[in-house]
């Protein structure tokens, strides 16, 4: 039987106790090797408001005020973060009318998808719970179906509907996006570039508007070190600062030749545009496609808004809630979870990454009412100025650090005590810096198992075993190529503007929109909030 080895060496793993001391030392000269304290990485010593913050004894933002009786329209309502925010916008708040932009052929269809994706959704108990047998009527009578698409003129709105968006709606939020990282180049040039540029010129023809609403990431920063600020993003500017100016008009329109030229050739079309995605993403200086993409629409709604107020939340990895409505619901596969879920299954003996790399996560629930406690402040302040622009990063590394080798611990500490099946036996996890190392390591892993198994097979089996296995190995590298941007990151994200907002509210305000990342506890976050909710709602 072949056997998936390289040429013996040593293998330089993480585990060494050397190698566990070494500084890490970026291209800018940064040492990333961070400490759990008052002091920044970089040698910047932290605001006191990155760890605490002071009590507030007046009335707060006035978050329930703000939206009483104001009218919503959103995209992404069927999405992870969307659907959340729906969820507690009518739990917690008096709005109004949410209008929801559907993909449907119809309205009956829409309304079957709003039933079926969001008023039956187990995200919705607590609101079923409170309004019983009314339940429906209640949910039905807040939400209105529109029938549409991000990715059409007018979003694909009909007259009427159009019409009475513009003439009812106060916040218009777009939390529509494509969130594959290295999906094909003009999709998500149109689903992340084009899609807000419509939602923005339909923004400009509202007569009620109060604040346009962008749900982006905080990677939209690129492949820059040190620490990132809550800043906007300029037209044409580069993801790591350098000569290369992101010219978004000839990268729509290269991305639309590339896919009339690849429909020639439809086997290779999809693979040659997704291709090219990476390669723009590389050559512009972010780490993905997706994060390019996104990058670019924030630049292009920021262009083209004129006096329309901006507000751009950036959250880092959002991942599974800690409270509520309940802890640990998530939907989809979330950016940790492939991982998470590899590790458990015995898939991923070894990992491509810095263990001392932080990482920073953040509870979907802490995203949604940073957002929402956003939304009122700046759609209540008077006399603002008009078009203004306010970014938030929603991010908990700066004032609740979680290093790699943190989560991995964690992770074990779970799958050991609750293995995902009785056969499956996993160890603490490696780490290694270099790929090839990696790779030879998780190949001789395999090949192990492979011959623990090949006892008693015949030749036919034993090559059905094998191909298998080096599928498994094929997957965990492609896994660790596609997150090593998260394993070596270098920058952390400044979350002023958010702590801000956290000491301007009430007591009330605190205990109903909980955003105080420092009272995370990662480990039982991670043991007995998140890896569970994964297993429930993503694996069964």
């Amino acid at each position: 039987m072949a056997k998936y080895s390289h040429k013996n060496s040593s293998l330089r793993t993480y585990e060494n106790k050397k190698t566990r001391s070494r500084k890490y030392i970026g291209k800018s000269g940064v040492n990333s090797l961070y400490l759990n304290s008052l002091h920044d990485p970089l040698g910047v010593e932290l605001p006191s408001s990155a760890v605490e913050t002071s009590g507030n004894s007046g009335g707060g933002i006035g978050i329930t005020k703000f939206f009483q009786g104001k009218n919503i329209f959103i995209t992404g309502a069927t999405g992870f973060l969307g659907k959340a925010l729906v969820e507690k916008l009518l739990r917690s708040t008096s709005v109004g009318k949410i209008y929801v932009l559907m993909k449907a052929d119809d309205k009956e269809n829409a309304l079957d998808r709003l039933s079926k994706e969001i008023i039956q959704s187990d995200l919705f108990e607590s609101i079923r719970e409170k309004h019983g047998k009314s339940y429906e009527e209640f949910v039905r009578e807040k939400l209105i179906p529109i029938v549409g698409n991000n990715c059409e003129p007018n979003l694909g709105m009909d007259t009427y509907s159009m019409h009475a968006i513009m003439d009812e709606v106060d916040v218009i939020i777009q939390s529509a996006a494509s969130t594959a990282f290295n999906d094909r180049y003009d999709y998500l040039i149109d689903t992340n570039v084009n899609a807000p540029q419509r939602l923005m010129r339909l923004a400009k023809r509202c007569k009620n508007l109060k604040l346009v609403v962008h749900i982006s990431t905080a990677y939209v920063n690129g492949k820059r070190e040190g620490l990132i600020y809550e800043n906007p993003l300029v037209m044409g500017e580069n993801g790591r600062k350098q000569d290369h100016i992101v010219d978004i008009a000839n990268e729509i329109n290269l991305s639309v030749k590339s896919c009339i030229a690849a429909t020639a050739d439809s086997n290779n079309s999809s693979k040659a545009l997704k291709t090219l995605g990476v390669e723009r993403a590389e050559f512009l200086g972010w780490n993905n496609t997706y994060t390019l993409t996104k990058a670019m629409g924030e630049m292009i709604l920021n262009e083209i808004r004129e006096d329309v107020p901006l507000l751009i939340i950036r959250p880092t990895i959002i991942e599974s809630t800690y409270k509520e409505p309940y802890p640990g619901w998530i939907q989809g596969n979330r950016m940790c979870d492939p991982v998470i879920i590899a590790y458990g299954k015995g898939l991923l003996p070894a990992y491509l990454a810095d263990p001392n790399v932080h990482l920073d996560v953040v509870p979907a629930d802490m995203v949604v009412n940073t957002t929402i406690a956003a939304i009122a402040k700046h759609g209540i302040v008077i006399n603002k100025p008009r078009g203004e622009l306010n970014v938030y990063h929603v991010a908990a590394d700066y004032a609740n650090p979680l290093r790699m080798s943190e989560l991995f611990e964690y992770v074990y500490e779970h799958f050991s005590a609750n293995p995902l099946t009785c056969s499956t036996i996993i160890k603490k996890m490696k780490f290694f810096n270099e790929f090839d190392e990696f790779s030879k390591y998780v190949r001789d892993e395999m090949d192990v198992v492979v011959r623990n198994n090949a006892v008693g097979f015949s030749e036919k089996t034993l090559q059905k075993i094998e191909k298998q296995y080096k599928a498994k190995v094929a997957y965990a590298e492609e896994l660790c190529k596609i997150y090593k941007f998260i394993g070596f990151f270098r920058a952390r994200f400044h979350s002023g503007n958010t702590r801000k907002l956290l000491e301007e509210m009430s007591e009330e305000e605190r205990d109903y929109f909980e955003i105080d990342v420092t009272k995370i506890e990662w480990r039982k976050y991670f043991v007995e909030i998140h890896i569970p909710g994964v297993r429930k709602h993503l694996l069964h």
